[in-house]
């Protein structure tokens, strides 16, 4: 069954900067796997060790994150649309080296009780 795979701009290299991909597969694992046959080498990108993904790529199923219904295991039908999303860190500690006044002039009110909106 055919899954549409949504590759992230940092990972287009490996799919001559096509951005959807379709897939077949019947788990998460099944579809990532046969990535690498249309995708050459975006395995080294996306798995740390086989059945692993690394820690920075995050994988949504229907905008659903895998990591919340059976990871790796969950199934797919056709259809459905598998996202990478490359986790993006660093930047906030720039930001408040500059103290807390320019942290809440760049937010511009974006504060809550309960943290950042």
């Amino acid at each position: 069954m055919a899954v549409k795979v949504r590759i992230p701009s940092p990972l287009r290299n490996f799919t001559q900067g096509v951005d959807v991909i379709e897939v077949e597969g019947v788990s998460v694992a099944d579809v990532l796997n046969n990535l690498k046959t249309k995708a050459a080498g975006i395995e080294t990108r996306l798995f740390k060790a086989p059945g692993q993904l690394n820690r920075f790529v995050n994988v949504y199923l229907n905008d659903e994150d895998i990591r919340h219904l059976k990871n790796l295991e969950t199934a797919v039908k056709s259809g459905d649309e598998l996202s990478i999303v490359p986790a993006i860190a660093g930047g906030f500690d720039k930001l408040i080296a500059g103290g807390f006044d320019r942290f809440d002039k760049l937010t511009a009110g974006n504060l809550t009780a309960g943290g950042v909106v």
